[in-house]
């Protein structure tokens, strides 16, 4: 109870919301080919449509904190509720492509601005739970990537595509609700005098720039790299295993288990990171899991595959440490509003290219040696990365020493 006491509206605000945060992306996978048959759009089409997510995400993640800066963060957060909402409620009534891959783009556009919003919200309301909230909403962001996956399908077989991607609109809509009674609730404050301390940015507190801190470039390359596996394993591990001998269906039960495997990192990853001054030790043994996963992926698919799965889906629990660390290495929400959207902007970036990279190696050289091998470089790059985002400092003070040098 002492969680949520006299915060219950924005903990319902920021758990609503963290459920919003992948439903585009995941509702429309499953159902492309069908969409794409009625209204007639190629394999290429398809193809853009897998890198608008991560595109998308990247840019808002840069944009974000210039947005947050101008509107505050609840009414940042209420506005990407509102686009993510409309954007997905709309495209379900289009019948051209480029109408649909335009209100795709502004639903995932909300959703790479609530990215970037969430973790300074709770570091400005719930910073004395950092790990128990960063878990709450991980999971629940896993809880938004996992169903619409599972229920994408069955709901357009009993109701037809466009009922299937669109009422998940719902979940936007409602999730605006909450941020709109908070932001009710400030102004009645600011009228009264009895402004809330929560949604006041204190004096004295430091804007730097995150490019110039030595934390928010590891934390990049950690999040980035993950996101570049995760990606790339979530487009390719039906093929890899497809390629070895198994079924269609096996490799789509092999995606829905490693995408489950993103909720036992979720409800453990924060609270030991929180735990340990340096938690570097869990990148070293994400790394490991990776390592291991490719290597059973690559040498023997079908002997194990689903040991090679679950071990690396552990892999991407330094996903949860890099939305966990980017508080626990911030003195303010401010600060945190600067390493989030710096570490998804570039992160987000980068993992463009990852998915499109794998299969391009993939056809060069008519193997998985190489696409494996781009992966691996990418996990020395987490490891590098995760020293430097694990080092016991915060990011204002080695902005304040980046501006003196």
């Amino acid at each position: 109870m002492s969680l949520i006491r006299g915060r219950l509206l924005v903990f319902a605000a920021i758990v609503m919301s963290a459920l919003v945060l992948r439903l585009a992306v995941t509702s429309f996978t499953p159902l492309a080919a069908q969409i794409s048959e009625e209204i007639g759009f190629s394999t290429t089409i398809v193809g853009v449509f897998g890198m608008v997510p991560t595109a998308m995400f990247a840019l808002f993640g840069i944009a974000t904190p210039y947005l947050a800066r101008w509107w505050g963060l609840e009414r940042t957060a209420l506005i990407a509720m509102l686009m993510a909402g409309v954007g997905m409620l709309v495209r379900a009534m289009v019948d051209d492509v480029w109408p649909l891959l335009a209100l795709s783009a502004l639903a995932l556009g909300g959703m790479g601005i609530g990215n970037v919003v969430v973790p300074p919200l709770v570091k400005r309301y719930f910073s004395d739970r950092l790990a128990l909230m960063s878990s709450v909403y991980i999971v629940g962001v896993q809880i938004g990537t996992i169903a619409p996956a599972f229920l994408a399908v069955p709901i357009a077989d009993a109701a037809g595509w466009r009922v299937s991607i669109g009422v998940w609109a719902i979940f936007g809509f409602v999730a605006a609700v909450p941020w709109i009674v908070v932001r009710l609730r400030s102004r009645r404050a600011a009228r009264t005098g009895a402004a809330e301390l929560h949604n006041a940015d204190q004096p004295g507190q430091e804007r730097g720039q995150a490019w110039r801190s030595p934390v928010a470039w590891g934390m990049a390359g950690m999040f980035g790299m993950t996101s570049c596996i995760t990606y790339s394993m979530f487009t390719w591990i039906p093929d890899v295993l497809t390629d070895a001998g198994a079924s269609e269906s096996f490799g789509g039960a092999m995606v829905g288990l490693f995408s489950f495997m993103g909720l036992v990192a979720a409800l453990s990853a924060p609270t030991l990171c929180a735990r340990m001054v340096n938690p570097f030790p869990i990148v070293l043994a994400c790394a490991a899991c990776y390592v291991i996963g490719f290597a059973g992926l690559l040498f023997a698919p079908m002997a194990a595959p689903i040991l090679w799965i679950v071990v690396l889906g552990l892999g991407p629990s330094t996903f949860p440490m890099s939305l966990t660390l980017i508080n626990l290495r911030t003195r303010t929400h401010i600060g945190s509003a600067s390493l989030s959207g710096f570490t998804q902007g570039v992160g987000y970036a980068v993992a463009c290219f990852g998915p499109l990279m794998f299969g391009v190696l993939r056809e060069m050289t008519g193997g998985w040696w190489a696409s494996f091998g781009m992966l691996t470089a990418a996990v020395v790059i987490v490891v590098i990365g995760g020293a430097a985002a694990c080092k016991p400092r915060m990011l204002e003070d080695s902005w304040i020493a980046a501006g003196r040098a």
